[in-house]
């Protein structure tokens, strides 16, 4: 941890949010995006972990969901006594239209609290249809539950999210590796987004679908930092329900040190990629989404508050399934950072280093050329010049003496097993998020 410090010392001075909001009144607010999930689909393309049977739930795939309530279950990095609420049909190939919307905070399973249920409009009215390709934002809604923002007691419990289908959705734009339990009534169960109660919601589901962000209003001042990356940082073999991904230990970190004042969530997407696919469509879909510059417009540019990005990202375009040259990933590195630098103003553009997959049980992964790839990768995000800092993952998971990911990072922590070499556990997760200064944020005290 001392090397990064050194290393990011220099790059570090001071981490200014984007100057649109300088000089704000006190007492000001704004919307700051509090939980988000990169939208991928049509449902079933993706990387879906410990996902239960979804047959009873979804008979007929490209058909969707049929007169049926979701109850989406996401944990807000930061509270406000005001949310709104992002529906996505990216992926859809008809309109999406949806009612009987409803926000409440989660009791256990599908249950709320008594009396925490609030419905939520679009434009004044409890209805929004959603064309292909699409999305759409809907009106403030009050959290009364929310009484104190800045108190802690709300730190780490889940919004319910619900939400009905009405008709037939066709194809259903999803996140696939959500490692949250949600829920969902029956096949033509009809609008039960208002009930408290658990009754009416028997499946459980391990992605999130349709909602793909929640912003809270906060103080103007509240900085955004996304993760952006591939199934390392959406956690794949971290623990079910454990919010143990290395973006979570991140965001415990910083609200330990600086409370509300900064908000973290996670846009990465398992199996994805920097430079391919080429192309990606509902109807020519890809199970590690949309390539990393093709997402960046609707999975960070257009999310509310953002101040910083930590990109990790690389390993999959020298998986069998990409085998791109080094080259091209980091002049497509070098354009996503030119982008974000030209619609933000003033964002840090923090480049992660690749975790070791050598050796690695995955079909797709674990050569010794692809290990060369990640290392020179890794010495292009060192050295570039390109990034505002680095965060070292490299050198908190390595093990000097093989090349590979430390043996006590592997075994799996999501169903157990012998792990793949590949993906880190609850304790690389935890090792990674460990490693990353804190004053590559410059928040000061």
């Amino acid at each position: 941890m001392k090397s990064l410090r050194l290393a990011v010392a220099a790059a570090v001075i001071i981490f200014m949010p984007p100057p649109a909001h300088a000089g704000t009144a006190a007492g000001a607010t704004k919307w700051v995006t509090s939980w988000a999930a990169s939208a991928q689909g049509p449902y079933p393309v993706g990387n879906a972990s410990a996902q239960p049977d979804q047959r009873f739930a979804f008979p007929v795939p490209e058909k969707g969901a049929r007169n049926q309530t979701f109850r989406m279950m996401v944990r807000p990095d930061v509270w406000g006594r005001q949310a709104r609420l992002r529906f996505s049909n990216a992926f859809g190939t008809r309109a999406l239209s949806l009612d009987g919307v409803y926000v409440g905070l989660a009791l256990g399973g599908p249950a709320l609290v008594r009396g925490s249920n609030r419905p939520v409009a679009f434009s004044g009215k409890g209805e929004i249809t959603i064309a292909p390709g699409a999305e759409a934002w809907s009106d403030p809604v009050d959290l009364a539950f929310v009484r104190d923002p800045e108190a802690s007691e709300l730190a780490g419990r889940r919004l319910a999210v619900s939400f009905h289908v009405v008709g037939e959705s066709g194809p259903m734009t999803w996140h696939a590796k959500a490692l949250t339990t949600s829920f969902l009534t029956a096949p033509d169960a009809g609008d039960r987004g208002a009930l408290e109660d658990e009754a009416a919601f028997p499946y459980a589901t391990a992605s999130w679908f349709f909602l793909d962000a929640v912003d809270m209003m906060m103080p103007a001042a509240t900085r955004l930092v996304v993760a952006f990356g591939d199934s390392i940082t959406d956690g794949t073999a971290s623990t079910m329900n454990g919010d143990d991904r290395w973006p979570d230990v991140l965001a415990r970190r910083l609200h330990r040190a600086f409370g509300n004042r900064v908000a973290v969530v996670n846009a990465g997407i398992g199996g994805n990629q920097v430079v391919g696919p080429p192309e990606y469509s509902a109807a020519k879909p890809f199970p590690g989404g949309p390539s990393a510059g093709a997402r960046l417009e609707r999975d960070v540019l257009s999310l509310s508050g953002v101040a910083a990005v930590i990109w990790l990202e690389g390993i999959n375009d020298f998986s069998k399934n990409g085998n791109a040259a080094v080259d091209t990933v980091a002049a497509r590195m070098r354009d996503v950072a030119a982008r974000l630098r030209t619609r933000i103003p003033g964002v840090r553009v923090i480049g992660a280093t690749l975790t070791s997959a050598l050796n690695a049980t995955n079909a797709a992964h674990g050569s010794k050329e692809q290990d060369e790839k990640r290392r020179a990768l890794n010495a292009f995000i060192k050295s570039s010049g390109v990034f505002d800092a680095v965060a070292d993952f490299d050198a908190a998971t390595l093990d000097p003496s093989t090349g590979e990911m430390k043996p006590e990072f592997i075994p799996e922590s999501t169903t157990g097993g012998r792990g793949d070499k590949l993906h880190p556990n609850r304790a690389g997760y935890l090792a990674m998020g460990e490693a990353i200064d804190l004053g590559v944020f410059g928040m000061g005290q």
